[in-house]
């Protein structure tokens, strides 16, 4: 961290100090992503110890979808302050924010995660592609020339190198940020891979049908959408061991002595193979701040620069021990300086 963005942290804490003790009812709250959920719990605990004018965040999960609703329902105290996503705010949301009056929007990326496949530790090993999982978990795949629902019952029936392991799979349902890397970067690559999109399209489907084709799951029971936090998953995979479940890498690598992981392309998730881009499967991390609040919510300001922080989601901080893939040097440089200098997205309609 440059010894600028200190003495400005510094600087801006004595500035709230007395704004601080002239709300003391006030509190930051953030809501959204259950993937960044544990980051930002562990940034509130350090800034409510390292802050001790500010009352520690409230931080709360639900989902991205759920978290970007609440910030979008407008300004003042009965809002949310951040949305914590895994994934990038959509234009709607945008839109939405700005019909409620939610007009300057602060879009923070953090880190990186993964997603991950994972059963029961006591499993067999699985070594998956993306065609396999989609053809597995699809509604649709084309079969003989023609597109047919989903015949596979088991693991093995999708290719021959898999378990011969019934088909239960537990993904996260669509209030998820995951569920749409999910959808766009594993079953959509697979339906791609398989042959899949080609062979909707020869049947008649248009692109856009095709494109919603690839990204159904089946409806059988093979397939179940969780709608809770990745310790739901976590659950059903531990009272049905023959399960896979969709999950943060973080929640698998605090979770190992429960769960086994599936290698991507032969690529096991890590931190390391995140960073360097050859594990297939990751998304960025973000938390978005309603600029309105910013010096009516006391120590909202620096809650963003401090979690931006090197001490906090830097080389050796306790988000990375925790699982964060962090940003290069640079690349929270510039996160930091488009804050401070009130970078913000607006309205696009």
């Amino acid at each position: 961290m440059n010894k600028t963005f200190i003495a400005g942290l510094a600087l801006g804490t004595a500035a709230f100090v007395g704004s601080a003790q002239a709300q003391s009812n006030q509190q930051i709250h953030v809501a959204g992503s259950s993937t960044v959920l544990p980051y930002a719990q562990i940034v509130a605990e350090n800034f409510g110890e390292t802050f001790p004018d500010y009352q520690t965040p409230v931080v709360e999960s639900g989902g991205s979808s759920a978290g970007l609703k609440q910030f979008c329902q407008g300004v003042g105290p009965d809002t949310i302050d951040i949305a914590n996503a895994s994934r990038s705010i959509r234009d709607s949301e945008i839109k939405a924010c700005a019909d409620a009056g939610v007009t300057e929007i602060s879009q923070v990326k953090f880190g990186y995660d993964g997603i991950v496949f994972a059963s029961s530790a006591s499993g067999p090993d699985f070594a998956l592609k993306p065609a396999m999982i989609f053809e597995a978990m699809a509604a649709k795949v084309p079969q003989d020339g023609k597109v047919v629902e989903n015949p596979n019952k088991s693991w093995k029936d999708v290719d021959a190198s898999l378990p011969d392991q019934q088909i239960t799979a537990f993904i996260p349902a669509s209030n998820h940020g995951t569920r749409e890397v999910f959808e766009e970067k594993v079953l959509m690559q697979g339906c791609e891979d398989s042959g899949a999109m080609e062979a909707f399209t020869k049947s008649g489907m248009d692109k856009d049908a095709a494109k919603e084709a690839c990204v159904s799951v089946r409806n059988d029971g093979s397939v179940s959408e969780i709608s809770g936090d990745y310790t739901e998953t976590l659950a059903r995979i531990e009272a049905n061991k023959q399960a896979v479940g969709v999950f943060g890498l973080a929640f698998y690598e605090q979770n190992q002595d429960k769960l086994k992981v599936a290698t991507i392309n032969d690529v096991v998730p890590s931190a390391e193979t995140i960073a360097s881009g050859e594990y297939p499967v990751s998304r960025p991390l973000f938390f978005y701040v309603k600029r309105a609040h910013l010096g009516v919510v006391p120590g909202l300001s620096e809650y963003v620069q401090f979690f931006l922080s090197e001490q906090m989601t830097g080389e050796g901080s306790p988000t990375v021990e925790y699982g964060l893939v962090p940003l290069p040097a640079d690349e929270r440089d510039e996160q930091i300086s488009n804050f401070e200098n009130g970078v913000a997205m607006g309205s696009k309609s």
